[in-house]
């Protein structure tokens, strides 16, 4: 069991039981998955670009991420059907802990200038889409032999029937939201 699943099932279900007034612990929302995703549209006219982010998505997540390819054709960027066009994962269990504890306590707090995050994010089912402009505030990639920063975004989908019960599931596990 990870540090953050701990402090989920010891401190924040009980809390969240005790504020939304669950009679069930199977209604106490949890965080079912976390989706990562590096959209590179200029990896079609450069190959080296989408495997540098395949290798760089894959520390990052811990596991190896795939690669996505175009589904259409679309002359006026020069994309071909089947061209390669970004990468991504997708976390749950042990992994998923991992991540978000380290995305919380390690790569946010590295973003230069940080004032929290904003809570905009949010789609009315209580899932949390977070964009990272800059992938180097992760431990995991050595900044020197980066060519080129990427942006990527965060999904972290959630088991809470509203945005409301989200943030307070994701503000009880230290996501720093703004105030």
């Amino acid at each position: 069991m990870t540090r953050l699943e701990k402090l989920y099932t010891e401190k924040v279900a009980p809390e969240l039981a005790k504020e939304f007034g669950y009679k069930s612990p199977m209604e106490i929302p949890k965080i079912k998955a976390i989706y990562l995703n590096i959209g590179l549209g200029e990896a079609s006219q450069n190959h080296k670009l989408i495997e540098d982010a395949h290798e760089e998505l894959t520390l990052i997540a811990g596991q190896k991420s795939l690669v996505t390819r175009a589904k259409k054709s679309i002359a006026a960027f020069k994309l071909r059907e089947g061209m390669p066009i970004g990468c991504r994962v997708s976390l749950r269990r042990e992994r998923m802990w991992d991540f978000l504890d380290k995305l919380v306590n390690f790569a946010l707090p590295r973003v230069r200038d940080f004032q929290g995050i904003p809570d905009r994010g949010f789609d009315g089912r209580g899932n949390f889409t977070l964009g990272i402009k800059d992938h180097t505030i992760f431990p995991e990639i050595t900044v020197d032999r980066v060519e080129k920063v990427k942006g990527m975004n965060v999904t972290i989908v959630t088991t809470a029937g509203s945005d409301k019960e989200g943030k307070v599931l994701l503000s009880l596990l230290g996501m720093p939201f703004k105030k």
